[in-house]
């Protein structure tokens, strides 16, 4: 360090006065190498970086990798989802022409936003959904312009201080008379939308009439863009796979009648098979066998129980659908509520039998029931289902079944030959009071399930009558009574 500033003195004094000043930097020996690890290690923490992000994105728990999965098996499960979203996007498209093309910017005005605005709010998944927002839409819209346009002349005549007075009166009473009215159970399974569409549109109109002097030419221009919003939606709602709502209400009263026919012959089924195992000292099946099984049958129960909310909407909105197919205009779409009713009305009872067989199977191993009821009981159970298919295959073909008055004779002689056998009991079943109890308690709600399956079977009766549903082939109930026979 004194060597160098030695030399750097003498090469001061070597210098011209006239220069400006040096200054010079020492640089120990080794920084360069030093300079170069830590480029090196700022690099290596670089790429540990990218390694770690690229690892991150190719785990299985990410949840973005997750997310996708999720939205792929969402549209892989139901197609008609993905095709509804393309729907939605090629109507606000065509009706986006009327705001960027010019002539008919001009014939809309500035109004041409409300018919982006209807297409948003008014499309829906069905057909059924669609017309009765825009039906509700377009009707409400009308009225409230023209009831608008009354009260604005009636005030514009009473001079210029009872207008304000006038104006907000009837805003005041015409908007608590709407909403109370959403309170009536038709208006509000029917127009509740219609309602609300009309007190916004009257406000907007009432409201703005008092600063506005072409009041007319704004509401027709509003009045002529929402029906042009709504037409654009019901025709690509109807015409572009269409996804009907009677047709959707249709399957599901179909599928739920399979559902609990499965129910009722799995949960008697796995009951004496446990039963009988249990008596005989054999390996019963695996802990995780027995839950899978039981919340199987669990959300088959729970699907039919649920299913209240979707019915009602399914059947209002699919009053509100043209003809298509076997639907006509005057289609008994309330009947399927009945439908719905009476398997909801079965589905409790079944929830009932689950959970007694349940905490059976969880007690001590029996003696009693494989010996003595377990045969009839599961031939009841598996008759009780073969009348549920059958009313299920009449409704999803939409024809009458001869096989299913043959299902329900059957049936009851089985019940009959359960209930005779329940009393022919001989005294050595009887002598565990508990096993006792747990026999009679399944059998008797076994019973009632199946006079329960009866109201289902009426009630599809009457769908049957007043749908019209076409008479079945003389050859069909045969071949399909020959096929779910079922073994005594």
């Amino acid at each position: 360090m004194e060597m160098t500033t030695t030399a750097a003195k003498q090469g001061a004094q070597n210098r011209p006065p006239t220069s400006a000043p040096e200054w010079r930097v020492t640089v120990p020996e080794g920084a360069s190498v030093t300079v170069e690890q830590h480029e090196a290690s700022r690099t290596a923490r670089a790429w540990a970086w990218l390694v770690s992000l690229l690892r991150l994105a190719l785990m299985r728990d990410n949840r973005v990798v997750g997310l996708g999965r999720r939205v792929w098996r969402i549209g892989a499960d139901d197609p008609r989802r993905a095709v509804h979203g393309l729907k939605v996007g090629l109507a606000l498209a065509l009706v986006s022409v009327f705001y960027y093309t010019r002539p008919l910017y001009d014939g809309v005005g500035g109004a041409a936003m409300w018919a982006v605005l209807t297409v948003v709010v008014v499309f829906e998944y069905t057909v059924g959904g669609c017309v009765y927002k825009g039906l509700n839409r377009a009707i409400a819209t009308a009225s409230a312009t023209v009831v608008a346009l009354g009260v604005h002349w009636i005030a514009s005549k009473s001079g210029d201080k009872l207008e304000p007075f006038i104006r907000s009166g009837s805003v005041f009473l015409l908007a608590a008379m709407a909403t109370f009215s959403r309170f009536i159970p038709a208006v509000k399974a029917r127009f509740d939308y219609g309602v609300t569409i009309f007190i916004l549109t009257y406000s907007l109109v009432a409201v703005s009439g008092y600063r506005v002097g072409a009041l007319v030419a704004m509401a027709q221009q509003r009045v002529s863009t929402i029906a042009i919003g709504v037409s654009i939606c019901v025709a690509t709602c109807a015409l572009i796979c269409p996804v009907w709502a009677g047709q959707e209400l249709h399957r599901a009263t179909a599928r739920n009648m399979d559902k609990l026919a499965a129910a009722v012959e799995s949960i008697v089924d796995d009951y004496f098979s446990a039963s009988a195992a249990a008596a005989a000292d054999k390996p019963s099946p695996t802990p995780a066998s027995n839950r899978a099984a039981a919340k199987a049958i669990e959300g088959y129960i729970r699907c039919v129980l649920n299913s209240k909310a979707s019915e009602d909407a399914q059947a209002n909105l699919a009053r509100w659908e043209p003809p298509h197919g076997q639907f006509g205009f005057r289609h008994p779409y309330a009947q399927y509520r009945n439908v719905g009713a009476a398997m909801r009305h079965c589905a409790y009872c079944v929830e009932a039998l689950a959970a007694c067989c349940v905490r059976s199977a969880s007690s001590a191993g029996t003696t009693a029931q494989p010996g003595h009821l377990a045969g009839a009981c599961t031939r009841v159970a598996a008759l009780c289902g073969r009348v549920l298919r059958e009313a299920s295959g009449s409704v999803a073909e939409m024809a009458t079944s001869g096989a299913l008055d043959l299902a329900v004779a059957d049936m009851s002689d089985a019940v009959r030959e359960l209930q005779d056998d329940l009393r022919a009991l001989p005294p050595s079943a009887l002598l565990v009071l508990d096993e006792a109890a747990q026999l009679f308690t399944v059998t008797s709600l076994l019973i009632e399930v199946s006079a329960r399956i009866e109201g289902v079977v009426d009630a599809v009766d009457t769908l049957a009558r007043l749908a019209n549903f076409k008479p079945a082939d003389d050859e069909k109930p045969a071949e399909s009574a020959a096929k779910v026979e079922v073994e005594p």
